[in-house]
C-alpha cells in the first residue's frame, strides 16, 4: 500500500465515515457506524476515491426516502445497527445484504457507477427488512 492510498484510507476514517455516520443521524435520530474490509480496499486507490459516493451517499439517499415520516424514522433506528463495505473485483460480484441489523453492501468500488448499487436498491433491500 502506497502513501496515496494510506492518505485516503486516513481521510476515509477520520472524515468522511463519521460525517456520514452524523449524516444518518440527522436523517434518523440515529448514528450508525460503518465497518469497512480495508484489506478488500487497501490496495486500489481507484476503489478508494468512490467509497464515498457509491456507498455511503447512495445509502443517505436511500435513507432520507425512507426516513420521511416518523414510522420510517424509527424503522431505520431499531433496525439498522451498522454498516459493512466490502470491495470485489467485479460489478458480477457485486451484492446487497440486510440481516440481523447489518446493511452489508459488496461493491465494485473501482468500477464507478457501474460497480455500486443504486439507491433505490438500497432503499428498497431496507424497506423489506425494516
Amino acid at each position: 500500500m502506497g502513501l496515496q492510498e494510506r492518505r485516503l484510507i486516513q481521510t476515509l476514517q477520520q472524515e468522511t465515515l463519521p460525517a456520514r455516520s452524523a449524516e444518518i443521524a440527522e436523517i434518523c435520530g440515529q448514528a450508525v457506524p460503518y465497518e469497512v474490509d480495508w484489506d478488500s480496499l487497501g490496495q486500489d486507490g481507484q476503489a478508494l476515491n468512490f467509497v464515498d459516493n457509491t456507498a455511503c451517499h447512495r445509502l443517505n439517499m436511500a435513507l432520507r426516502v425512507i426516513c420521511l415520516d416518523e414510522m420510517g424514522k424509527q424503522a431505520v433506528r431499531e433496525g439498522l445497527k451498522q454498516v459493512k463495505l466490502v470491495n470485489v473485483a467485479t460489478p458480477e460480484l457485486k451484492q446487497l445484504r440486510f440481516a440481523g441489523g447489518v446493511l452489508e453492501i459488496h461493491n465494485a468500488f473501482a468500477h464507478g457507477a457501474q460497480g455500486m448499487h443504486s439507491d433505490g436498491e438500497i432503499r428498497a433491500l431496507l424497506e423489506a427488512g425494516l
